[in-house]
């Protein structure tokens, strides 16, 4: 197994090489991990038959200009995306995104309840990759299909990454109720379940306008992740400090800082555009848009009960 950065990896990549641990992480590699730096993709591509893709939805399209090519005259047989959210400016799917760039190359997308902590730890949970057809996302997913990562497969893309990127919204909205209650000692349990089965038909509703499947959104891919980063994460964390009073965009810059992406951010601007889009109304997906774009305050979270 290779381990391949960019140069907007060379920070990681020193520790990396140096002692075989992540600077944002508490595990260390396992052994025989090979690491390999942005001037050496084509021997980290040579032999490749999985090519996983790990950029933030931002950096999806320069991570596949940049690797494309060297990939593809490599021959490797599948591309798999683990980026949550949809590119900015066009709105594409990252499935969508690579395909562009990758061609003939099938693309799978990963969801499911995964806390990248956890599972460098072993710690078990379950996971869905999703492809065009079930037998490639089955193919693909066969190397990392494990007692501790157990998986199932579908052919519902649109559903698992949509639903990937809806629940770091919702997460969001749920680290409101932890900030709020902080200053008195309110946990807002009852409230917190409300909003969560609020936010989880709300992705229901979306991905079946969009194409997807009620069945995903009630799934590994849906209800499971959307209660995982509600639990914990770097999404939940964002709504926690705006909710205690911290402003948005300081709060975002302060976490990225520190190297923790809040791709729940964007998504909340994603999400309302295509609700919008397809006539829908989803207060509680719109709620978390006004606090974070609108300035609203943070307790107007609570007016979805209504």
């Amino acid at each position: 197994m290779t381990l391949w950065g960019s140069a907007h990896d060379a920070r990681a990549l020193e520790r990396l090489r140096a002692d075989g641990k992540h600077p944002s992480l508490p595990e260390h590699l396992p052994f025989g991990v090979r690491v390999l730096g942005p001037a050496e993709l084509a021997e980290a591509a040579d032999g490749a038959e999985i090519v996983i893709l790990g950029a933030n939805s931002h950096g999806a399209r320069s991570l596949a200009k940049q690797t494309a090519p060297t990939i593809m005259v490599a021959g490797a047989g599948v591309a798999v995306s683990i980026a949550k959210g949809l590119e900015p400016g066009t709105g594409l799917r990252m499935s969508q995104v690579y395909a562009e760039e990758f061609r003939e190359i099938p693309i799978v997308c990963v969801g499911g309840p995964c806390l990248a902590t956890e599972l460098a730890q072993g710690l078990p949970t379950a996971g869905v990759w999703a492809a065009s057809t079930i037998e490639i996302a089955r193919e693909a997913g066969r190397p990392f299909d494990a007692q501790a990562y157990q998986l199932t497969f579908t052919d519902d893309v649109v559903g698992v990454e949509l639903c990937a990127m809806m629940k770091n919204v919702a997460a969001i909205g749920l680290g409101l109720l932890d900030g709020i209650g902080k200053p008195t000692g309110e946990d807002f349990k009852n409230a917190k379940a409300a909003l969560f089965t609020k936010a989880a038909h709300e992705i229901v509703e979306l991905v079946g306008a969009s194409g997807g499947r009620a069945e995903t959104a009630f799934g590994l891919a849906g209800i499971g992740d959307q209660l995982v980063t509600s639990l914990g994460g770097r999404n939940r964390l964002f709504g926690e400090l705006v909710g205690a009073g911290e402003a948005p965009g300081a709060t975002l810059r302060d976490l990225e800082a520190r190297g923790l992406t809040v791709e729940g951010v964007d998504s909340t601007r994603d999400v309302a555009r295509l609700a919008d889009e397809l006539g829908l109304h989803l207060p509680y997906h719109a709620a978390v848009h006004r606090v974070l774009s609108d300035g609203a305050d943070p307790r107007d979270i609570l007016e979805v009960l209504r």
